[in-house]
């Protein structure tokens, strides 16, 4: 078997049983969503490290992957806690005010969080991405660092299309919400 052609629960057996083709296969398959990830949701120039961190931990937490959810779930849950652990060891906190179009939100997810222009807007969005529930965040991140269409996330969850869409509609006015009532 072609590990190009492999699916990524076989990727990671192999990769558990000491495969290292099998493992780079998995880094080269998932290296830019995870980079698009971490890029969304900390600053650029602590993404590369964030990204490494995250790559450095699937690997100490490859033996203990049992399949019990899909090699990317358990993946993005990995990436996840590495992000939440770059904001605790540097104590982010703080929310910024400002006015904020819902078509900043989206041109924010699609272009990365922290890009130095509008950095008071991003920094907002950023922020009340966090308070969250983590399935809005994630339907979001599908979306836009991961850049999954609709049905690609529907796929992906193993949701229809509507469903999808309207878990989409609820993540964004949610984040709305947390931005103050002041996307529009």
């Amino acid at each position: 078997m072609n590990n190009r052609d492999a699916s990524d629960e076989q990727l990671a057996t192999l990769a558990q049983q000491g495969d290292k083709d099998a493992f780079m296969a998995l880094y080269n398959r998932y290296l830019a969503k995870v980079f698009n990830r971490v890029k969304s949701r900390v600053p650029p120039q602590d993404a590369e490290d964030v990204t490494q961190e995250a790559f450095v931990a699937m690997v100490r937490s490859l033996p203990k992957f049992e399949r019990r959810a899909k090699f990317n779930t358990w993946l993005y849950t990995i990436v996840n806690r590495q992000i939440a652990d770059y904001y605790r060891r540097r104590g982010k906190g703080g929310n910024p005010g400002g006015e904020v179009s819902l078509e900043d939100v989206e041109h924010t997810a699609r272009a990365g969080l922290y890009e130095t222009d509008s950095l008071g807007e991003r920094g907002l969005i950023q922020k009340a991405l966090h308070t969250l529930p983590e399935h809005y965040q994630e339907i979001i991140m599908l979306r836009f660092a991961d850049g999954l269409s609709f049905q690609e996330i529907a796929d992906e969850r193993g949701q229809t299309l509507d469903a999808v869409k309207s878990l989409y509609r609820r993540a964004i006015e949610a984040l709305r919400d947390q931005v103050g009532g002041t996307i529009h």
